[in-house]
């Protein structure tokens, strides 16, 4: 699997408590997939993310997921990006953690997971540092 591999990067998968994903810094939106379920973000320093909700869940096509922002758009820490039905995703059979990937990871010195057992909104769970 592309995202345990690490071949897409290096990152986190988080099990939701709450079915929304909000921007953990400023970010510019690089793409947003047509179904919802997939988000790219880049900062000013270069850091490319992907935020990718669930697992298998593209084949939903977009059901469950309501997304708030569109490509090229500007975003501040603490906007809403997307709100999902964690419940009717589970009902179709499907996993709803969220995975944060590095997709240019091979730019910096490393990534590593800061994050513990329990994450709070707002408090960093990975580490960039540059070479």
């Amino acid at each position: 699997e592309a995202f345990a591999s690490e071949a897409l990067g290096k990152g986190i998968a988080i099990y939701p408590e709450k079915g929304e994903v909000i921007a953990p810094e400023d970010w510019t939106v690089t793409f947003v997939y047509p179904t919802k379920h997939a988000i790219g973000l880049t900062f000013d320093n270069g850091v490319e993310l992907l935020i990718h909700i669930g697992i298998d869940t593209v084949r939903l096509d977009g059901k469950y997921f309501d997304c708030f922002v569109k490509q090229e758009q500007n975003i501040k820490k603490g906007d809403k990006l997307i709100h999902f039905d964690r419940q009717k995703i589970q009902e179709e059979g499907l996993k709803t953690d969220v995975m944060l990937i590095v997709t240019n990871s091979e730019h910096f010195e490393y990534v590593s997971v800061v994050a513990q057992d329990h994450v709070e909104k707002g408090i960093p769970v990975l580490k960039v540092k540059w070479g």
